[in-house]
């Protein structure tokens, strides 16, 4: 590890993980995982053999952040390759911002990618077109807070990311959800379902998010800075640790909590939440925590009341530093894994990065970049395939990770079409990247792959993604019915219609596993 006791080296006996290396319980989970795998694939290609365990590719799904546009976006690209008979050769899925919302909903289901995705869907669709203005009611002022109340007497230091995070609570449940991190693991008990990993950035005081950033994975089983291969168990997240043990033990978040910090670009600016401007890419600070929130409460004493429960109002969640008590190796440089992650400008100052705070000060990572990309660019998860829903970025080419050169023609920029395929046989260890823009293209005449819509149905294939005034502009929380539904058609349809490339670059890569068992 990067990371030295002050004056300790001995890793034993700690109450977190020190290292590069996947953790026992996500090994485990992929050697269950890599059963349902290879049963797919051998069902989808119709292979005569059964394929061995080093044959199967490991193939990721990456989604890009957008609120409800890329929660509902989420679900139709999953319905349609639940259709096409692939979900079970997906896993991993990561995500952050809105399509956090998705993954948190579909994992409280234990076997949701066995089984039909309708009713999550319809679950999501009333969710998504409910109106919002509850809220701010009284009853809910009041539930808001006592629950921030709870929090801080847990030994929580308590933000307006919290706030947001309740308030998302209300947006996509009916009641309190009452849902932990770590209740996922049960998703995965069998390798029933893809690994889902949550992503954030960890930001400091002082400096923009182009000067310090880091990141950050959550996963069922481990909370983790990937820079320092430093992991706690995903319940022990928030607790007080020194020099690696458990200090003091808090109850574990529950997730809405989670949900405000991986999606809290949208607390920027509330009345931009509520409709009350249409910008669709307000000017973000690069500097979270310096960005003073305005709060729309109402007036009289329960708003004085629940300004006083939070203990700061900054745009960044503030977590217990697992790290306190540890500094920087003096040759922290020279180890490989820690140069993958560096980007930033402390990373070459030593004095200044060694010096841990108290407090993880983290953001939404889409303030810095809007991919969830990063855990699964870590070289020990060995992925082959990678499906970008969305947004592609080319941060890694920067970086000296092995990833395909992205590009894209001048007429593409403008038009993008429904699916890109990049590779690099040539480069070790380098992904096949599927990338599919979420992009109305043939859907305006197409109402299934091959079947033209007739004139009465030539309006479902209307849909205005980009404009000012589009209805799915980031900072929308309610949609109609018929813009739920058509969006969610356009996601499924877009997969569906590029099924066929998606095969092939399935076939390629596993091709290339074995092409690699006999060198």
């Amino acid at each position: 590890s990067a990371l030295s006791l002050l004056n300790c080296s001995c890793h034993k006996d700690l109450d977190m993980r020190f290292g590069f290396d996947l953790c026992s319980e996500e090994m485990t989970f992929l050697g269950k995982r890599k059963r349902y795998v290879a049963s797919a694939l051998k069902n989808v290609f119709h292979l005569q053999q059964d394929l061995q365990d080093c044959e199967v590719p490991v193939v990721a799904i990456i989604t890009t952040g957008g609120g409800l546009k890329s929660m509902t976006g989420l679900y139709g690209s999953l319905m349609a390759l639940k259709k096409l008979n692939l979900l079970d050769c997906v896993t991993y899925i990561s995500g952050l911002s809105g399509t956090t919302w998705t993954m948190a909903n579909l994992y409280r289901d234990a076997y949701w990618s066995q089984k039909d995705l309708d009713s999550h869907i319809g679950e999501a669709q009333k969710q998504a077109t409910k109106c919002k203005m509850g809220c701010f009611s009284m009853d809910r002022m009041k539930y808001y807070n006592k629950q921030l109340c709870q929090r801080k007497e847990e030994g929580y230091r308590t933000s307006f990311i919290d706030l947001w995070g309740l308030m998302i609570e209300y947006l996509l449940n009916d009641g309190k959800d009452s849902h932990k991190l770590s209740d996922q693991q049960e998703a995965l008990c069998d390798g029933q379902n893809p690994l889902p990993i949550y992503v954030s950035v960890c930001v400091r005081d002082n400096y923009s998010t182009n000067d310090f950033k880091e990141w950050v994975e959550f996963t069922p089983y481990e909370v983790g800075l990937l820079k320092y291969g430093a992991f706690v168990r995903t319940e022990h997240f928030g607790s007080e640790f020194f020099m690696g043990r458990l200090l003091k033990k808090l109850p574990e978040s529950r997730i809405c909590y989670l949900q405000g910090m991986w999606s809290s670009i949208f607390s920027v600016n509330l009345l931009q939440i509520w409709g009350l401007s249409h910008n669709e890419d307000p000017v973000l600070p690069t500097r979270p925590h310096e960005l003073r929130t305005r709060m729309y409460t109402p007036p009289g004493p329960l708003s004085s009341a629940l300004r006083g429960a939070l203990t700061d109002r900054f745009s960044v969640a503030q977590h217990h530093n697992f790290l306190k008590g540890y500094q920087l190796h003096n040759n922290y440089l020279e180890n490989e894994h820690f140069c993958r992650w560096k980007d930033t400008v402390l990373d070459s100052r030593p004095n200044q990065l060694m010096q841990n705070p108290d407090q993880l000060g983290m953001i939404d990572a889409g303030f810095f970049i809007n991919t969830s990309s990063a855990p699964l660019l870590r070289p020990q998860r060995e992925v082959d395939v990678i499906i970008f829903l969305n947004k592609m970025c080319k941060y890694y080419s920067e970086q000296k990770i092995p990833f395909p050169k992205i590009s894209l023609s001048d007429e593409d920029k403008k038009n993008l079409k429904e699916c890109y395929v990049f590779q690099d046989s040539d480069l070790p260890g380098c992904p096949i990247v599927i990338f599919l823009p979420l992009v109305n293209d043939t859907f305006r005449e197409y109402k299934a792959p091959g079947v033209k819509r007739c004139c009465s149905e030539m309006e479902g294939g209307q849909l205005d993604l980009t404009s000012r005034f589009s209805p799915y502009c980031m900072f929308s929380v309610r949609y109609s019915d018929e813009n739920y539904r058509r969006l969610l058609n356009l996601s499924e349809y877009n997969v569906l219609n590029n099924s066929q490339t998606i095969m092939q670059a399935l076939q390629t890569a596993m091709q290339r596993r074995r092409q690699n068992m006999y060198c």
